[in-house]
């Protein structure tokens, strides 16, 4: 039974939702992606969002660009937490997609990562599922231990090659 639902309005998002589900594969989170656009196919948005707790997901991430609906509007029919990923945006270059994620009526909550966040995103959703699972919470120190080791060991290359090598 998945455990996080990502959801996008256009395959166009597929890059940045492709990191989220590479976090939660990396980490042994069950998954669905999905491509549904809650402005071209409201009918089926509904049904994916109404059907979405009965599916067992514990947290959707959803990205979308320009109105970026497809958040708010997951946040406002799912019970449980809702990550939106602003998508950047030729015209606006994300800002557009942003303030519709973050500026969301009280009562309406959308966590919302950095435009483009697909990593932080499935990050996030990952802590929010540790918060009661504790393999899981091992698998995100050793996590974020292995991102230590990674600068470490860049920082001994610069001292060893010189910046001007590097």
């Amino acid at each position: 039974m998945p455990q996080v639902g990502i959801v996008m309005g256009s395959d166009s998002d597929m890059p940045i939702m492709k990191k989220a589900a590479d976090v939660l594969k990396e980490l042994g989170i069950s998954f669905e992606m999905h491509i549904i656009s809650a402005h071209r196919e409201p009918d089926e948005f509904f049904a994916f969002a109404k059907g979405a707790e009965e599916k067992g997901y514990k947290v959707i991430i959803a990205g979308a660009g320009m109105a970026a609906h497809l958040p708010g509007m997951c946040a406002a029919i799912f019970p449980m937490p809702v990550i939106g990923i602003p998508m950047h945006t030729t015209s606006l270059g994300g800002r557009d997609s942003l303030y519709s994620i973050v500026q969301m009526p009280s009562g309406i909550p959308v966590a919302t990562v950095a435009i483009n966040g697909g990593q932080n995103a499935g990050l996030l959703a990952a802590k929010i599922l540790a918060t009661s699972d504790a393999d899981l919470l091992q698998k995100l120190k050793d996590y974020s231990a292995s991102m230590k080791d990674a600068v470490v060991a860049k920082d001994a290359r610069l001292k060893e090659v010189g910046y001007e090598n590097y």
